[in-house]
């Protein structure tokens, strides 16, 4: 007689998984029992975990740009940013282990149209970490100590992300297999890094030995501002094209929605935090010109930053009534969030506007909001092994006895 095996939901993806896979969560018990083995956890670790340290130092720095302090905040924000650095170092020492061990798999990431977009995460992450060191590792590093670290985590972000935004797009160009529908905000991730880069960069400056190597880093800080403005801009119209001619896609696809505000709220923040400094190295009346430019270009950008965050939301609560399944795209409602608070913060601080400030506090709410939740669902999925599992196998047909 033919004998079969019974289909289960996979409990994160929703995918059909066989009970008779030692993979099914039902097969073990504890700690990581989605996975057959412990070992495994670090055996399909790709770069989109990095997104969770993105998604949580945004927290941390976003807050110390809010124009209004609560008490407690500031102590809170470095909890947060301590929280983010042992989790950058964690997961590099995990992700080493895992180009040792399974090779093939990492570099299956590359070779993978959705996964490689993801490259970009880890950049960001270390500027990202980068950043919260400059502003509150110093409470714990002491300054000269925070500066030294800041650096070399700009530098190698900085590298990294230059390079994810040539070679990520060149894989797309010469070896992914895409289709018209492919488009979705992860094409965005390879190419913000430079713009994380710039924003960061600006703290960097007052650091710098006054002259040629100052103002190498300054005018190096806008060129990567315009890298990554101009790319996003070209990706983001092919996002808008897709969702009109194609609709929205798989449910997993949507939170990556999110990611377009990241490039736009940071690329107000960098313009802004660039200006600031740009007397310390340009002359007038280019010194000033930058120094407007924070307002001039950033007041119209918050305005079509404003329109995403209500498409993206009324799509979002659109999927969630059909089914929106937990995955690590969730991290995308976090840090393109926290770059509109500070990007918000910088426009309140250089208009002098209130409505701006308050409202720059309405989103820091929803940002910790939203990362509360989701870190909470990927600490159970992680303790469950749910997030390590491999991409579940359809379910067995019949087979004969």
């Amino acid at each position: 007689m033919p004998t079969s095996v019974v289909p289960r939901a996979h409990p994160t993806t929703g995918d059909v998984v066989a009970t008779g896979d030692p993979r099914h969560p039902l097969q073990r018990a504890g700690l990581l029992r989605d996975l057959a083995h412990p070992r495994d956890v670090v055996a399909n670790l790709g770069p989109n975990w990095y997104a969770s340290i993105m998604g949580t130092g945004i927290v941390a720095n976003a807050a110390v740009t809010l124009p209004h302090r609560l008490p407690g905040l500031h102590v809170a924000a470095l909890a947060v940013w301590v929280i983010a650095s042992v989790m950058l170092v964690a997961l590099t020492v995990a992700s080493a282990a895992h180009w040792l061990r399974h090779r093939d798999t990492a570099r299956g990431h590359a070779a993978n149209p959705v996964a490689a977009q993801f490259y970009g995460a880890p950049p960001m992450a270390l500027l990202t970490v980068g950043a919260g060191t400059l502003l509150l590792g110093r409470d714990v590093l002491g300054e000269t100590t925070a500066v030294h670290v800041g650096v070399v985590l700009w530098l190698v972000g900085t590298v990294a992300g230059l390079a994810s935004a040539v070679a990520i797009p060149y894989l797309m160009f010469t070896r992914h297999d895409l289709a018209p529908d492919s488009t979705f905000g992860g094409w965005l991730m390879p190419v913000v890094p430079p713009m994380v880069s710039a924003a960061t960069g600006a703290a960097l400056v007052p650091y710098t030995p006054a002259g040629e190597l100052r103002l190498t880093l300054l005018l190096s800080c806008y060129a990567m501002f315009g890298l990554a403005l101009l790319a996003s801009v070209i990706v983001t119209t092919l996002i808008w094209y897709r969702l009109t001619m194609h609709k929205l896609g798989p449910a997993a696809t949507v939170p990556t929605l999110w990611i377009v505000l990241g490039w736009l709220g940071q690329s107000i923040t960098a313009a802004n935090l660039l200006g600031e400094k740009a007397h310390l190295a340009l002359p007038e009346p280019y010194a000033s010109a930058f120094s407007a430019l924070g307002l001039v270009y950033g007041i119209p950008v918050f305005g079509f930053a404003l329109l995403w965050i209500a498409l993206a939301a009324a799509v979002t609560i659109r999927t969630a009534r059909q089914k929106l399944p937990f995955s690590l795209t969730w991290w995308s409602f976090t840090f393109p969030v926290g770059t509109v608070v500070t990007g918000t913060s910088a426009l309140a601080l250089h208009s002098g506007s209130d409505t701006l400030s308050w409202l720059a506090v309405v989103f820091y709410v929803g940002l910790v909001g939203a990362w509360a939740t989701v870190a909470l669902r990927t600490a159970v999925g992680s303790l469950r092994g749910t997030l390590f599992a491999p991409a579940p196998a359809p379910a067995s047909a019949p087979t004969p006895a």
